[in-house]
C-alpha cells in the first residue's frame, strides 16, 4: 500500500472555490460577506440579523470516548459527516472551533481535520486565520493594563494587589509566563505584584464570545467579569474601570463568524475555541444558530470526551443557544479502547480481542451517559489501517448488543465516501423523537448540581470539598449566582480525576480543591486535580519540524 500524503500535501491538491461562490450557495451576497483573501470570509452583522426569522434546521453533536495517545478522530468525523451529508442531497454546515496557536506549535497539532477530511485553506486556518485570538488577547490584556493603571493612579476601588484573579494571556505554549512579577523597577512603572499568563484560549473573553448573543450581550457579559477583590473583600467588576466599551471595539470583527469550505467544499463555519476544561469547550452559539438557519443539518463538535465536552455543550452550551439537539455522533476507535483495556501506545497495532473488552466500558459508559440527556446515539467507529476484521466485527457485535446504531468511519482516507452510511444513519436518527433535556436543573444549589455531574457522568460514590471550595460557594451565593451552570475542570483522560485510571471505574470520589465564578460567561468552574491554563512546549516541539520556503510553500504543519 502505498504511504498516504501528508495533510499539507492534500490539501495543496484541493481545488477550493472562492468564497464568494462557497456564500452563494447558501443564499449570500457579496455585501453579506467581508472576504480575507480569496477563501475565508466574515460573515456580516446585518446578514446575521436578517437570519433571526428562519427555521432551524437539524443539529448533530459529535463527541468521543475519552481522548488516549491512540487518537480518535473527532474533528475528521465531523467534517467527513458534513461532506457525506452533502452527497446524499442534504444542504450541511460543519462548525467547530479555531485553532490556538499553543497546541499547533506543541505536541497536539492543528485543529482543521486532516486527510480527505478537512477544512480548508488549512495553513490559514492554523496559523493566523481571521485575526480572532489576536483581538481577543489584545482585549484581554486591555483589561490587565486597565487594572494595573487604576492602582498606580490612586486606586480609588480599593483593589488588593493580592487579590486579583484576572490574568493576562498569550495564544503561545510558555510555561515559563505561569507566574511572574509585573512592575518590577522604579515607582513609575506601576505597583510590584505577582502575576501569571494564561493561554489565551483560558481567557474568559473567549468563553464570552463563544456564549455572547451579539454585540450589546458581550458588552454587557464583559461589564460583570469579576477581576479582583477590594480590601474589605468586595468584588470588583469590568464595569467599576470603565474599559467594557474599549474591549467590546476591539472584539467588533471577532464576534463574525468565519466561513470557509471543506476539501469537498461543503461550507464551514469556524469561531471561537473556548479551552475545553477550564471552560465549555465548544465553538460560539453564533456560529451553531447561524449553521442552523442556513443549512438543513448542521454537524458541530464540543471538546475532549463525552464526559467533559458533550456534557458541556448539553448543559451549559446548547440552554444557552436555546439549541435542541437531534442526534449524538459519538467516535471510538478499535485502538483507544485497547488502551483502556491496558495495553500500552506501542503496542495497540497488534490484535488484541481480550484488550477489545476489557476496554469496551469506558465506551458503554458514554453511551449511557448520551442516552441520560434523551438524545438519539450512533457510534461511529474511526477505522485505522492497523484494525483487524476480527476486532470490527467485534466492536460492532458489542455496540449493536446495547440496541444501538454503528456506523464505520473511513473519512481520513476516504472523504465523504467513507461516511456514507454514517450520514444515512444521522438522517434517519435525526428524524426520530428526540426529548433533548439538560441533565440538572440550574437552579438547584451548587453542590447538588457538581454531585450530579460527578456521579451520574463520572461514576463517582462522592464528591469531597476543600475548605477554600466552601468558601467560594457561599461567596458565590452572596452574589446570588447560585444558579448558574457548572464548568467541571478536570482531567480528560479518566472519568475521575486521576488520568491514570482509564476504564470505566466505579465508586471513587472526586476532589473539589478549588471553585472559580466565570460571572461573564455565566458560569461556575469547578476544578479537580491539577489543571493547568498555560501548557508548555514538549521536549521536541512540533514547531522544530515545520518549514516554510522561498515561495511561501509550508512543510510540517498538520
Amino acid at each position: 500500500m502505498d504511504k498516504m500524503k501528508s495533510d499539507v500535501e492534500i490539501a495543496k491538491e484541493a481545488h477550493l472555490r472562492r468564497i464568494e461562490e462557497v456564500a452563494d450557495r447558501l443564499g449570500m451576497t457579496g455585501d453579506d460577506i467581508k472576504p480575507y483573501g480569496r477563501y475565508m470570509a466574515k460573515i456580516e452583522r446585518a446578514y446575521l440579523r436578517k437570519l433571526k426569522d428562519r427555521k432551524k434546521g437539524k443539529l448533530i453533536l459529535v463527541t468521543a470516548i475519552n481522548p488516549t495517545p491512540a487518537g480518535e478522530g473527532k474533528t475528521t468525523t465531523n467534517i467527513g459527516l458534513s461532506m457525506a451529508l452533502e452527497k446524499l442531497g442534504k444542504s450541511a454546515i460543519c462548525t467547530l472551533r479555531e485553532p490556538s496557536l499553543g497546541p499547533v506549535f506543541g505536541i497536539k497539532g492543528g485543529a482543521a481535520g486532516g486527510g480527505y477530511a478537512q477544512v480548508l485553506p488549512m495553513e490559514d486556518i492554523n496559523l493566523h486565520f481571521t485575526g480572532d485570538f489576536h483581538a481577543i488577547t489584545s482585549a484581554n490584556n486591555l483589561i490587565s493594563a486597565a487594572i494595573d493603571n487604576h492602582i498606580h493612579q490612586g486606586n480609588a476601588l480599593g483593589i488588593d494587589p493580592k487579590n486579583i484573579t484576572f490574568k493576562r494571556v498569550l495564544d503561545m505554549n510558555d510555561r515559563a509566563l505561569r507566574q511572574v512579577i509585573v512592575a518590577m523597577g522604579p515607582k513609575k512603572n506601576g505597583v510590584m505584584r505577582e502575576d501569571g499568563f494564561d493561554i489565551t484560549v483560558a481567557s474568559e473573553i473567549m468563553a464570552i464570545l463563544c456564549l455572547s448573543r451579539d454585540l450589546k450581550d458581550f458588552e454587557e457579559r464583559v461589564g460583570r467579569m469579576i477581576v479582583a477583590y477590594s480590601f474589605d473583600d468586595r468584588p470588583v467588576y469590568v464595569k467599576d474601570l470603565e474599559v467594557e466599551g474599549a474591549v467590546t471595539m476591539l472584539m467588533k470583527d471577532a464576534l463574525l463568524p468565519n466561513l470557509v469550505q471543506t476539501i469537498e467544499n461543503t461550507p464551514a463555519i469556524i469561531h471561537g475555541g473556548p479551552f475545553a476544561n477550564i471552560a465549555h469547550g465548544c465553538n460560539s452559539i453564533i456560529a451553531t444558530d447561524t449553521a442552523l438557519r442556513l443549512a438543513e443539518y448542521t454537524v458541530t463538535e464540543s471538546g475532549f470526551g463525552a464526559d467533559l465536552g458533550a456534557e458541556k455543550f448539553l448543559d451549559i452550551a446548547a440552554p444557552m443557544g436555546e439549541f435542541d439537539p437531534d442526534c449524538v455522533v459519538l467516535v471510538a476507535t478499535v485502538r483507544a479502547l485497547k488502551y483502556n483495556g491496558d495495553v500500552p501506545a506501542k503496542d495497540l497495532g497488534t490484535e488484541n480481542l481480550d484488550a477489545l473488552r476489557r476496554g469496551f466500558p469506558n465506551l458503554k459508559r458514554h453511551i449511557d451517559n448520551m442516552k441520560k440527556f434523551g438524545i438519539p446515539v450512533v457510534v461511529a467507529v474511526n477505522r485505522f489501517p492497523t484494525d483487524t476484521e476480527a476486532e470490527i466485527a467485534l466492536l460492532r457485535e458489542s455496540i449493536e448488543e446495547l440496541g444501538i446504531e454503528v456506523s464505520l468511519s473511513e473519512v481520513f482516507e476516504n472523504g465523504s465516501a467513507g461516511a456514507m452510511d454514517l450520514a444515512e444513519k444521522v438522517v434517519a436518527l435525526c428524524d426520530a423523537p428526540s426529548a433533548y433535556t439538560p441533565l440538572y436543573d440550574r437552579f438547584g444549589s451548587i453542590e447538588s448540581k457538581i454531585e450530579t455531574i460527578s456521579k451520574e457522568i463520572y461514576g463517582a460514590a462522592e464528591v469531597v470539598y476543600s475548605q477554600e471550595a466552601r468558601k467560594m460557594i457561599e461567596r458565590i451565593e452572596a452574589l446570588g449566582r447560585k444558579d448558574l451552570p457548572i464548568c467541571m475542570a478536570k482531567t480528560p483522560a479518566s472519568f475521575t480525576d486521576d488520568p491514570a485510571q482509564l476504564g470505566a471505574p466505579k465508586g471513587f470520589t472526586i476532589h473539589i480543591r478549588e471553585i472559580r465564578i466565570s460571572n461573564g460567561a455565566d458560569f461556575i468552574v469547578a476544578l479537580t486535580g491539577a489543571v493547568m491554563t498555560m501548557p508548555g512546549l514538549p521536549k521536541v516541539p512540533a514547531a522544530n519540524h515545520m518549514h516554510i520556503d522561498g515561495e511561501g510553500n509550508i512543510t510540517g504543519l498538520s
